[in-house]
């Protein structure tokens, strides 16, 4: 249940000029780090280009600056970030939906201690891959990818602004109907509000030059008020047809991605995908829920047959399957990094959504303490 809705904007010059919806989300960031709530904030910053999201540890206010703005060229690599490297710090976080459902399961792992995060939740119309983003942008829009300086998702459209400051837009269906736009995983996802995060923030709704939060628990209500305190930010209530118009947004959204998990589940498991596997492992060690594999079963000397490329299927990817695919965030890694093509998450996900189907549990969503495999109440699939 939402504590409120807030539209807020920065008060301080640069950061309104440089970030997305008028700065507010990187105005808090600089009030969590300048009262020193957090010891760093951990969020994105473009590297060589814009399609190139790197996940940044930021311990100085004035380095903010340089996360401003979105980033949809972005990996999903957060919770395994702090849950390996900064277990021990206090940190915000910016997250997308699948970035604080990977979190939440690691909290339920003992990987990640709430009371060290606070998360500020980004609404996700999905990402695109760095490959994708630069092809489709040199295909379809004709323009050379390097002159674009800025990108987003807005009203169903992926628009790029130039160098020249001119916009272009083409509607992401179009995009994704000639197999570019979005990534798999995030055309078929339906949770595109993170409000397991302190605060939801986007431009759903939102008048221009301001951000739309979605106030989720009391620590969000505090981090608002204090940083409106401080003087970093502005604040004001939406009207009732802004608040309307988030949710016509959203249930659209929603709506489509169902559409889509209904096109793209039938044949999910019925090719021989499997024999494709060359065990790289490249699937398990990129995936931010699987945390054990310095310990991992399908490293025994008995999961091991010499020379057996590619594994049985029962050796190492049903062994992972029957581990994971309950807490399956569908954050889509082990698919991008697959390299012979297995579309692991969507069979991760095909397993995820069967299992809440026949529980109730929602991995990174339910409020269950583990998942319902660990819980007698609930009972075994």
């Amino acid at each position: 249940m939402s504590f409120n809705y807030v539209l807020a904007k920065s008060k301080v010059s640069d950061i309104f000029g440089a970030g997305e919806c008028g700065g507010a989300v990187t105005s808090i960031f600089k009030y969590l780090l300048d009262n020193e709530i957090v010891d760093g904030v951990l969020t994105l910053c473009a590297g060589e280009d814009i399609y190139d999201g790197v996940p940044t540890f930021i311990t100085d206010s004035d380095d903010l600056i340089s996360t401003a703005g979105s980033l949809h060229c972005a990996p999903t690599l957060i919770g395994d970030l702090i849950s390996k490297h900064l277990f021990d710090k206090k940190v915000a976080v910016a997250v997308k939906p699948c970035d604080i459902r990977s979190i939440e399961e690691l909290i339920k792992r003992h990987k990640i201690n709430p009371d060290n995060v606070i998360s500020i939740g980004l609404n996700c119309g999905g990402t695109v891959s760095p490959v994708t983003g630069r092809k489709m942008i040199e295909t379809y829009y004709e323009v050379n990818p390097d002159d674009v300086v800025s990108e987003e998702i807005d009203k169903g459209q992926f628009i790029i602004e130039l160098k020249d400051g001119s916009e272009k837009g083409i509607k992401i269906h179009d995009l994704e109907e000639k197999g570019l736009g979005r990534r798999k995983n995030c055309q078929r996802c339906d949770i595109k509000i993170p409000r397991k995060a302190n605060i939801a923030c986007g431009n759903w709704g939102a008048e221009d030059g301001w951000t739309f939060i979605e106030v989720n628990d009391e620590k969000g209500h505090e981090i608002i008020n204090g940083a409106k305190g401080a003087g970093l930010i502005e604040t004001k209530s939406p009207q009732e047809a802004a608040v309307e118009a988030r949710s016509k947004v959203e249930n659209i959204m929603i709506k489509l991605s169902k559409k889509q998990q209904n096109t793209a589940y039938p044949s999910a498991v019925d090719a021989d995908y499997w024999n494709r596997c060359i065990k790289c492992y490249g699937c398990r060690d990129v995936c931010p829920i699987c945390y054990c594999y310095n310990n991992c079963e399908i490293d025994k000397k008995y999961f091991k047959e010499s020379g057996s490329i590619p594994p049985h299927p029962i050796e190492f990817q049903g062994i992972r399957l029957s581990h994971m695919g309950f807490s399956c965030v569908d954050c889509g890694q082990c698919e991008d990094v697959c390299p012979v093509d297995i579309p692991v998450s969507l069979i991760f996900d095909k397993m995820q959504k069967k299992y809440c189907d026949r529980t109730g549990y929602i991995a990174g969503v339910s409020d269950d303490k583990k998942p319902p495999l660990y819980s007698p109440e609930k009972g075994l699939l």
